[in-house]
Order: C-alpha cells, then structure tokens, then sequence
C-alpha cells in the first residue's frame, strides 16, 4: 500500500518537494523547469503535474515565459515527461477531468494566440486544444464536476470567463479583477476571490471579499466580505468554503448560510494555496516567499506542524496536490 502523499511547488528550488502525509517526512523533492506555480493530481494515472509559468520572476514582473507542463511519479519522486505546450506559454493554473482524461492549463496570450485553456490528453500527455479565454492573462482555473464548464480568472481583466468546454464559447462575467477561485461540491456555484491585486498590494477599488456567482447562469449571488484581500478560495468535503486573506488569515464560511463560521491567523502573509485531505478535516496552507507548509486541523482549528519547504528545497511554497493512499 502507497502512502498519501502532499506534493508541494517550490518556485524558488525550483522543484517540487514530496512529504509523507501522516509523519510528515520528507520524502524527496523533484527538479522541474523554473517556475513551477500549480499542482495538479491525475488520479487515473497517478501522477502529479506542474505549470512552469516563467524563467524568473512573477506576474507582470518577469523575465522569459516558460512553456512547460511536467508529469511527476508521486510514488519514486520521477520526472516522467515535460510537455512542451509552444507557442503557448506561461501556463500557471491546473484543473483536471479525470472522467474525459482531459488536463486543463491557463496559459497568457501571445504572438498569434489568445490567452486561455490548453486541453491535454492525459493518456498520451499531448496538447489537443486551445479554447479562448477572451483575456490576456488567464491565471487560475477551475472546472465543473460533470467536466463541461471551466472558469477562469483573469488578473486584472474586469471579468472572470465562464467557458463551455464542449463549443468553446465564453461567457464574460463582470469582477473587479479577481485571484482564486473554487466551485461547490455540487457545482452550483463559483466561488472568487476579487478583487485582483496589482503587484501584491491592496487595491482600493473596490470592496474585498468572495464573489459567489450561480456557475450555470453567471448571475451574482452575493459578496462574502472579508477585512483584507483574499488570494486562494478552496470547497472541502466538509461543506465549508475556506478563503486567505492577505496578511496571513485562514477564514472558514458556511457553503449554504454563507456566514463565516471562524477564522485564524497563518504564519504565512502571502497565501497561495490552500488544500484539504480527502475527509475535509486537515488544511494544508502555501505562501510566497515562505519556507513552509502550515497543517491546520480544521475541527479544533489548531496548527497541527509546518512541513519545512526550505530544508526540502522548495521554498517560496505555490501549488499544493495530494496524492491519496493507493
């Protein structure tokens, strides 16, 4: 029996580092092409992908856009395959259809193409598609859980774009720029983290908080008000919706009342990521420019241990995958 397993991307190694999930150990780090942002586990085959979004540095402050997609065993810590996605490039968020085989990644519009969705098959680890996102920085994306619509946000474009996987055609719905996102477990609804932050600063235009939109018509539901920006938005098993704050805040919302149930401070200030294990009642935590992944026990709402991302040699802690017991 293989241990669980979280996979941890460090744009600062850049690598992806391995940990036991029960102990804590770690148990290998990967070298991938610089500078791996998302993580995405394909529970099919196995294996755990990275984007590697640009040589150096980070949205609108970089140097070459990178192109790469790579395929990781979880179990030996083994580079299996870099896909290459040219002419696409700078391909930063994952979302998986493991039912179609199907692997999504953003990619930033360039010479001759529009910013949007790369479709990998994930059986032979080819590009198969482009769809359009109508925006020249599409950044995180998640999909539904039939697999037939993807949303995306977009940075500073004043919409998130709600994408019919089947035809291709886009819905731009209105946001004050957005970060993360997530979808509900039944997929009713699109949770987004707005609005966008320009260079890692607080912006001033618009009210912080979660947009929660009806993911089949679009149409706006509510705003989830927070004190701060949020970055990552994530839905567990446990029928809450998890959000971070920047400054370093783990909030918890009721996912039917929406009233915000608690929320704790993280050591990190720059969250990135937050994950869940299967059970939806243990937390894990990323942040740029951090050297480790916090573990938060999410009944007694208490840091369980940090996973030192430093010592493991990916520090500056992004995408976060977990790889169940198999």
């Amino acid at each position: 029996m293989r241990e669980a397993i979280l996979a941890v991307a460090g744009a600062k190694g850049p690598a992806v580092a391995f940990f036991d999930v029960g102990s804590g150990k770690h148990l290998g780090t990967v070298e991938v092409p610089a500078q791996p942002h998302d993580l995405c586990f394909d529970p099919v085959h196995r294996l755990v992908w990275t984007a590697s979004a640009y040589r150096r540095g980070a949205y609108h402050s970089h140097g070459e856009r990178a192109t790469e997609l790579t395929a990781i065993d979880p179990d030996s810590r083994e580079v299996l395959e870099v896909v290459d996605l040219s002419p696409d490039h700078a391909p930063h968020g994952l979302a998986i259809d493991p039912v179609r085989g199907l692997l999504y990644a953003t990619v930033e519009a360039g010479p001759g193409s529009e910013g949007g969705l790369v479709v990998v098959d994930t059986a032979t680890r080819r590009p198969v598609r482009h769809l359009a996102a109508g925006a020249p920085g599409p950044h995180w994306v998640a999909i539904s859980p039939d697999g037939r619509r993807g949303f995306v946000t977009n940075k500073e474009a004043p919409f998130v774009s709600f994408v019919d996987l089947d035809s291709g055609e886009v819905e731009k719905v209105s946001v004050p720029g957005s970060e993360g996102l997530a979808v509900s477990r039944d997929g009713k609804r699109l949770y987004v983290a707005a609005p966008y932050l320009e260079n890692g600063t607080e912006p001033v235009r618009a009210a912080p908080g979660i947009r929660v939109f009806d993911a089949v018509t679009g149409s706006l539901e509510t705003l989830l008000p927070t004190e701060r920006p949020v970055l990552p938005i994530h839905c567990p098993t446990s029928g809450e919706v998890l959000a971070a704050e920047l400054g370093g805040r783990l909030l918890a919302f009721s996912a039917t009342s929406h009233e915000l149930l608690w929320s704790r401070e993280l050591r990190t200030e720059f969250p990135l990521a937050i994950l869940t294990d299967p059970d939806g009642r243990i937390a894990f935590v990323s942040g740029a420019a951090a050297t480790e992944v916090e573990v938060i026990d999410l009944e007694t709402r208490t840091l369980v241990t940090t996973l030192d991302t430093e010592a493991a040699g990916a520090a500056g802690g992004h995408g976060l995958a977990y790889v169940p017991v198999g």
